[in-house]
């Protein structure tokens, strides 16, 4: 089973990453930014086929390594 799990900072937390972003795009006459929030993804394949398995062991992994949930959220996605 293949998933993305999407981290992003949560919206109360600064992202200067994100605002350096921003403000590149427009140097840049990208138009019709109007902001940027910065985040990371990450593919995992599972060596199962239990939907809700799969989402227990991603949230543990989220829990513990791949979000660092006082700043971040994250979202699990299935895909293919």
């Amino acid at each position: 089973m293949k998933a993305r799990v999407l981290v992003t900072l949560k919206s109360a937390v600064l992202d200067p990453q994100g605002k350096a972003i921003e403000g590149a795009l427009r140097s840049l006459g990208v138009p019709g930014v109007a902001s940027v929030r910065q985040g990371k993804v990450f593919d995992v394949e599972l060596e199962t086929t239990d939907a809700a398995k799969a989402e227990a062991t991603l949230k543990d992994a989220c829990e513990k390594l791949l979000a660092n949930t006082v700043i971040e959220t994250y979202r699990i996605e299935f895909v293919g």
